[in-house]
């Protein structure tokens, strides 16, 4: 990614006096932390069935887990990160990540079905605040030239989590119960926060500024605004489809657990590779990647609604869409913080804001559609806001000013 250099604008100022090797440990530990927070958010896409079953609630109504998180770390962000504007962010996101190992501690004893959804909310604003300042802590603690390559490396736990940690989370479940699998997250989060402590030095916050400041930013930065509404349709569209995808495919196929487990960990693969091809594509145009991929992500949606209903149709379908999901993931992020890179912490607040309310509301629009008229219309629905996202990007300039 070279973002940054095309912006010609220093992101942060750097720690001082930190070895490389320490540096970039810490970026492992804040990949592991994305590691973490991304499967527990979620986590029930792959644990829906059960989750709905064990609770006694609707295939709908479990999908208000994944909303009760996205709606937490979506619209407490900008206010969370502005108020601790001036606290060390090592000692921010171990707070974080006590947070979340707590959270999932108690979602997995949890009484009742309400309790889960308060600890859920709960763990939303620290899931996103970490989307808020993870990225840029990585690329404080290495050596300026690799900046890029630090964030490169970060983004990467997406891609991890959704090879390794939502197909696991599955595999868990059929093998003891989700109340198991949540308590075996709740001991990562603890050992990824012993991670954080042990490798991140010391952080002051640099570049935060205030809640008026932040909700400013949008106002008067058009480039930024527009990348907020295309994430607003992409997100939309992605997670309202995808959060359906295990009982769409139980629907239309008959799949078992094991091709479930196995499906999703293509999709990951899938993410893996169009993290790698994003990360080679966005040197060269942001805009032609994200609207490639957006592209190849209709494909991939049609496919599942063509020749969904054989089992090589569906593999083919859901590598591609993990694909394009890695380029549209990496191209949105650029394009945030070559929208703001004096602002970059408070300008993705902004962009987590949006994405994980839309990860809300996704789940909670495919909740409305898969409980009233059928699992077959999710997937529609992300097709048009899908595309939605692909012509606001198509039609609006290759070089929109950045203020005005």
């Amino acid at each position: 990614m070279t973002t940054q250099e095309e912006t010609n604008t220093p992101l942060t100022t750097p720690p001082k006096q930190i070895s490389p090797t320490r540096g970039w440990l810490g970026v492992a530990a804040i990949t592991a932390s994305l590691f973490v927070f991304l499967t527990t958010e979620l986590m029930p896409i792959g644990l829906l069935t059960p989750l709905s079953e064990s609770l006694g609630v609707s295939v709908g109504s479990a999908g208000l887990m994944v909303t009760a998180q996205g709606v937490a770390a979506g619209l407490g962000v900008p206010f969370i990160v502005a108020w601790t504007r001036r606290v060390n962010r090592r000692r921010l996101l171990t707070t974080l990540l006590a947070v979340l190992a707590v959270g999932n501690l108690i979602t997995s004893i949890a009484p009742n079905y309400p309790l889960i959804l308060g600890t859920r909310l709960i763990m939303g604003f620290a899931s996103g605040v970490f989307w808020a300042i993870g990225v840029s802590m990585a690329m404080r603690i290495v050596p300026e030239k690799h900046a890029n390559r630090a964030a490169a490396v970060v983004m990467s736990g997406i891609s991890i989590a959704t090879v390794v940690g939502i197909p696991l989370g599955t595999l868990l479940e059929s093998a003891t119960d989700w109340q198991t699998t949540f308590l075996i997250w709740s001991g990562l989060s603890a050992l990824v926060f012993l991670a954080v402590a042990l490798t991140i030095p010391s952080l002051p916050s640099a570049n935060a500024i205030s809640v008026r400041e932040v909700f400013e930013l949008p106002v008067k930065n058009v480039q930024l605004r527009v990348v907020l509404v295309m994430v607003v349709f992409f997100v939309l569209g992605h997670f309202g489809a995808y959060t359906f995808v295990r009982p769409y495919l139980e629907d239309s196929t008959s799949a078992t657990v094991g091709f479930i487990t196995v499906i999703l960990i293509v999709f990951g693969v899938g993410g893996a590779i169009g993290n790698f091809i994003g990360g080679q594509t966005v040197n060269k145009s942001l805009r032609g990647s994200f609207i490639v991929g957006g592209l190849i992500m209709i494909a991939a949606l049609v496919m599942l609604l063509t020749v969904g209903s054989s089992n090589v149709g569906v593999i083919a379908a859901m590598v591609l869409w993990g694909l394009a999901f890695g380029v549209v993931q990496l191209s949105q992020i650029n394009m945030t913080l070559s929208a703001a890179p004096d602002t970059f912490e408070a300008a993705m607040s902004l962009n987590t804001m949006a994405y994980n309310t839309c990860i809300a509301a996704g789940a909670l629009i495919g909740g409305l559609f898969a409980d009233n008229v059928g699992v077959t219309s999710v997937v529609w629905f992300g097709i048009v806001m899908v595309a939605l996202a692909v012509i606001l990007r198509a039609f609006t300039g290759r070089r929109t000013p950045a203020a005005v």
